[in-house]
């Protein structure tokens, strides 16, 4: 069974997180623009290697920054978001491996889970 890549997200983290992308137009603007910034900016703080939960061996700069692949170019509506709570949390809380949520606007060539 594999291991989570990341750390799981602290579950009021991750609330105020959904809460905001579900509400809040400035947040949602500055997530799409610089998404580690706006994490910061609601308390996130990068795991150090130690808490690290990888099978194997974990790069410096993975260990740094698990949300570094979070992208978003074109964000979701906030209703989206809303309906999907659930689901993102559950990623969230459980560790991200390799796997985040697309938050980009689907097209018809996109999935709800990049691989």
């Amino acid at each position: 069974m594999n291991k989570p890549l990341t750390a799981p997200l602290d579950p009021a983290l991750a609330d105020r997180l959904l809460d905001l992308l579900s509400t809040d137009d400035l947040f949602r603007e500055r997530f799409q623009r610089d998404h580690l910034a706006a994490l910061r900016s609601i308390g996130y703080d990068a795991p150090t290697p130690g808490q690290m939960t990888a099978c194997g061996e974990v790069s410096p700069a993975v260990a740094m920054e698990p949300f570094r692949d979070c992208k978003v170019r074109d964000l979701v509506s906030k209703e989206v978001v809303k309906a999907a709570r659930e689901e993102i949390r559950t990623m969230l809380l459980r560790g991200l491996n390799q796997t985040v949520p697309n938050l980009d606007v689907v097209t018809a060539d996109s999935r709800w889970v990049r691989r």
